[in-house]
């Protein structure tokens, strides 16, 4: 992965604020602790005003814990923490909102049942006459809202909205709070480049605000844009902390994973063949999608391109049987067949990772050994129907070893794991179901740069293998990087099927804004 040195011109904005003496923050010696592993082990970090601090790392490398302690949901068990001169204990959020932390998480916290509105001013409702003032609350989330330029109804159930578009409303939320140190977790994660790009020019305006924002990110490219320092983090220790004019790309990266990180993207070791795995002819789903028709190779790895709201998820979901086909065809190896619901799906040897992992890819309160035997009951168990722990945990060690999971155990809840360990987790469950066809929606949402590699490498031994690859990705140079094809969606349309060696971004964009003529 060969990187130029960051320019100096790239960090102009708030420079006055970052020169501050005063910090915002001060955190010195922070341990942690989690099931007898050590999570922190001595980790200092401070903020100044004005300032975009950087945090990288591994997954499993700290980051996630170290903010959450920062912002009151964990408590260390040592170290210090200084916010704005004062020593603080914080036994809550609600105590580190008080002192004006605020946190927008990789994982989203919202309640899905209640409006956006409720849930950006959750607990912090205008009232009038004893009353919550509804009008007054819609106006005040509608500010949020068009200060990040999207349109979101204040009144929409949450869980009715997409995953990007939740994450707007996380980000409102902790917008709304006003905060002087902000936590940004991921934040673009699932947003589209438009919305990302206006995310950033709030950043840079929060920045000459004098707000400390603390931003972590496995986009490394995205720091070059507006941050001014970079900790790096490795196995629960710090491991540097550098002005980010001072550092490029790829030493960051070495930091990070202890070794040079040359390639972004692995060789390809697999061979497209003529054999037609799946074809769809004409799906349609009211509202979501109309007339899309492709084709998945043995093989091949097949891209879905478009913007938020383009239909490539629902299409995804609409094959596996998860929502509803108002018309149209799927044919598996030249069979015609009717998927209901997802258990057709699965024995006709097709899988669905969603992007919502938490939501529809793992039982969170559950061990890792039972997720990953969950979508494959019979082979963990015996002639007569009884669980075999003994198989269920050998197989869960190893997809622990195949996909690097960080857990000091398989009986660990998943709940417990980093964001991009629950992924492999989800991608270890469908792996042992042997499927033929796999569906990767967002794939890599939330995890770093070292397990990427590991994830492409493994989608491309996939392909190898004959099986049938469907890779949807947000991020451009992804789909560019490990895709055969690629399908282009624009509003619940096909607008080009293009071959990845004889394309580019912008090609890719233009179609996916509905400009361009479609190709296949």
């Amino acid at each position: 992965m060969q990187m130029a040195e960051l320019p100096a011109a790239a960090f102009d904005g708030g420079a006055s604020h970052a020169q501050a003496s005063t910090e915002l923050v001060r955190l010195r010696g922070i341990s942690m602790r989690f099931a007898g592993v050590v999570a922190l082990d001595g980790v200092d970090f401070d903020l100044r005003p004005g300032e975009v601090h950087a945090v990288c790392g591994e997954n499993g490398a700290g980051k996630s814990t170290l903010m959450k302690i920062l912002g009151g949901q964990l408590t260390p068990a040592g170290g210090d923490i200084v916010v704005k001169g004062q020593h603080v204990h914080f036994a809550s959020t609600r105590d580190a909102e008080r002192a004006g932390v605020a946190m927008i998480h990789q994982e989203l916290n919202l309640a899905p049942h209640l409006s956006v509105a409720e849930n950006i001013y959750l607990a912090r409702e205008p009232h009038r006459w004893g009353w919550v003032d509804t009008r007054r609350l819609r106006e005040l989330a509608r500010k949020q809202l068009e200060r990040l330029k999207v349109d979101i109804d204040p009144d929409a159930e949450v869980r009715r909205l997409s995953v990007a578009q939740r994450q707007m409303v996380e980000i409102a939320k902790a917008l709304s709070l006003a905060a002087q140190v902000l936590i940004m977790d991921e934040p673009t994660s699932s947003l589209t480049e438009s919305e990302t790009e206006q995310l950033f020019k709030v950043i840079r305006e929060l920045k000459a605000e004098g707000v400390g924002i603390v931003y972590i990110s496995h986009r490394l490219d995205e720091l070059a844009k507006f941050a001014d320092r970079v900790t790096v983090l490795r196995d629960g220790r710090h491991v540097s902390t550098t002005p980010l004019a001072d550092t490029t790309l790829d030493t960051i990266v070495e930091r990070m994973v202890g070794r040079p990180l040359k390639d972004k993207f692995p060789p390809a070791t697999r061979a497209r063949t003529d054999r037609v795995l799946l074809r769809a002819s004409g799906l349609m789903r009211e509202d979501a999608f109309r007339d899309v028709s492709f084709e998945v190779r043995a093989g091949e790895i097949l891209g879905f391109a478009g913007l938020m709201g383009a239909g490539r998820t629902e299409v995804a979901r609409a094959i596996f049987g998860a929502d509803p086909l108002d018309a149209g065809d799927v044919e598996l190896d030249g069979q015609a067949v009717r998927i209901a619901s997802p258990r057709d799906a699965i024995r006709h040897g097709l899988a669905y990772l969603s992007e919502d992992r938490k939501a529809h890819g793992l039982a969170i309160g559950m061990g890792i050994a039972e997720n990953i035997s969950m979508a494959n009951m019979p082979a963990v168990s015996s002639a007569l129907g009884f669980i075999d722990f003994a198989r269920e945990l050998g197989v869960a060690r190893e997809y622990i070893d195949l996909l690097n999971v960080r857990t000091p155990s398989p009986r660990q809840r998943a709940r417990q794991l980093s964001g991009g360990n629950q992924q492999k987790v989800v991608i270890a469950k469908w792996l042992f179901r042997n499927s033929r066809i796999l569906f990767f929606d967002e794939p890599t949402r939330g995890i770093d740069v070292g397990a990427k590699f590991a994830i492409y490498q493994l989608l491309d031994q996939l392909a190898a293998k004959g099986i049938g690859v469907v890779v949807i990705s947000s991020e451009l140079p992804e789909i560019l990087g490990i895709t055969d094809s690629v399908v282009v969606f624009h509003q619940g349309r096909v607008t080009g099927v293009l071959e990845t060696a004889h394309t580019n971004q912008e090609e890719i964009m233009q179609l996916a804004s509905g400009f361009g003529a479609q190709r296949h």
